[in-house]
């Protein structure tokens, strides 16, 4: 038993020593990142801490909603070249390609519009009024707010048309919440890049999961209302999710546990490792018996659809209706529960800190 807890509390002290070390490589990219900058565009991009336009994200476009901080696309090569290794120090492989993938999404949907103008799909009036949402891949806004360095609080946010990025750190580890990833079009149907889905696991697992469910499960899981036109959680939406609703895993069979563990990866391993792993167990420890899965909409693609996947921990809604309502934009999002922007971590360090 001693020799159990032993282990235990070794896995506990290098899980902790990996964390930190994660924590330490991203603080030290950032503040690298702040070193490329002029005086005047580190005025642009750095804030202090506790400013609570910290707290303010939306997935709205740039030409709507304004965002704080420095547009990538004004940033010198070097300075691009040191924020890349933030995004890499940051995120997974995976995360890390969506990212930069949702980016040139952006340019993709401004090319898709010029041609159904030139083809005659869409007027003058329509294009303009697009033009002026100002998707562009170089419309990203990345801000830093407090300094940098160990043992202090500090966060980064990057964020344009259908991306918002929040790492909050105590300077020893770190909170990703919320977490906003969106594409428009979900999946590209014509020109160059006909057949690109950023977002494809997202979609084909939801899939995936509520096809394998029996027909008894799926009248449970399957709730009787229209899709949502976003998803509830929205930053421009007052409505909260507060119950639970759909199937709990504790009514799946192994194999259905195994694809809806697949589903909450897909989410959960955007972030670097530590991060990654760190959030993924807490999840398992509360228990994948009390995670509930709930389905809205159509059983097949290109339809309106959403689903909602819920625990003690962790909330994940993921929607796909489209402004022509053919299932072709994807709005997503990963919260854990008590932490945005770092909430749970920065009273746990105020209370440990010597002030």
């Amino acid at each position: 038993m001693k020799r159990t807890l032993s282990l235990l509390l070794l896995c506990s002290l290098l899980s902790f020593t990996g964390f930190a070390q994660s924590a330490k490589v991203i603080m030290e990219s950032a503040s690298r990142f702040l070193g490329t900058l002029s005086a005047e565009e580190r005025q642009k991009t750095h804030y202090a801490f506790t400013d609570s336009l910290r707290y303010k994200w939306t997935n709205l476009p740039v030409g709507l909603v304004p965002r704080p901080g420095i547009a990538y696309g004004t940033l010198s090569d070097q300075s691009r070249l040191a924020f890349h290794r933030v995004l890499s120090a940051m995120l997974s492989s995976q995360g890390y390609l969506k990212t930069t993938s949702l980016m040139q999404l952006d340019d993709i949907l401004n090319t898709l519009y010029q041609q159904a103008f030139d083809s005659g799909q869409i007027d003058q009036r329509m294009l303009t009024m697009m033009q002026n949402m100002k998707w562009a891949h170089g419309n990203y806004f990345i801000s830093i707010w407090g300094k940098p360095q160990t043992g202090e609080a500090w966060g980064l946010n990057f964020g344009g048309h259908h991306m918002a990025i929040s790492l909050t750190s105590d300077g020893q580890t770190i909170s990703m919440s919320p977490y906003f990833i969106g594409t428009d079009p979900s999946e590209v149907k014509s020109g160059k890049y006909a057949g690109l889905r950023v977002l494809s696991k997202e979609e084909d697992y939801g899939f995936l999961l509520i096809n394998a469910l029996t027909d008894a499960q799926r009248t449970v899981a399957m709730l009787k209302q229209d899709v949502p036109k976003d998803i509830i959680t929205s930053p421009q939406g007052s409505q909260r999710i507060t119950s639970y609703y759909g199937i709990p895993a504790s009514q799946f069979t192994a194999d259905q546990k195994d694809i809806l563990t697949m589903l909450i990866q897909e989410y959960t391993h955007n972030f670097e490792h530590q991060k990654a792993h760190q959030l993924f167990g807490k999840i398992m420890k509360s228990g994948l018996d009390k995670v509930y899965f709930a389905w809205v909409g159509s059983l097949e693609n290109n339809k309106p659809h959403y689903y909602i996947i819920n625990g003690p921990d962790f909330l994940i809604e993921y929607d796909n209706v489209g402004f022509q309502n053919d299932g072709n934009h994807i709005h997503a999002i990963l919260r854990e529960k008590g932490n945005d922007f770092g909430d749970d971590l920065l009273k746990r360090h105020y209370l440990e800190a010597k002030h």
